[in-house]
């Protein structure tokens, strides 16, 4: 049987669910919103860093792909991180949204594969 948590990387970009914590779920107008808050684990690139978590980015808010016939709104809040030495501000570099659109990039990709028929 599977866990919550695979059940969630099959129905959720897997980089949401291993990078973000849920924060909130509702069914708003018959539309799904999920709400999520990037993890308060220092950022791979900037290990060597001393850094310290200084709030979050503005939420975007990106269409995925619709779940059991309702439209899905992902609401994603990202971290800025202070480094300690230089007190510069850093974020992670995520490329959440397709280029030229308010949707994730598999969900965009699925879009326009199928109106290729």
């Amino acid at each position: 049987m599977l866990s919550s948590y695979e059940i969630l990387r099959l129905l959720l970009p897997e980089f949401l669910i291993e990078h973000f914590d849920i924060t909130a779920i509702s069914n708003i107008d018959d539309v799904l919103h999920i709400s999520f808050e990037e993890k308060n684990s220092t950022p791979q690139e900037f290990k060597e860093r001393t850094l310290n978590s200084k709030g979050f980015l503005p939420e975007i808010t990106v269409e995925d792909f619709p779940l059991r016939g309702k439209p899905v709104k992902l609401h994603i809040r990202r971290r800025r991180w202070l480094d300690m030495e230089s007190q510069e501000t850093l974020q992670r570099d995520w490329n959440l949204i397709a280029k030229g659109t308010r949707m994730t990039q598999d969900f965009a990709g699925f879009l326009k594969k199928i109106s290729r028929y």
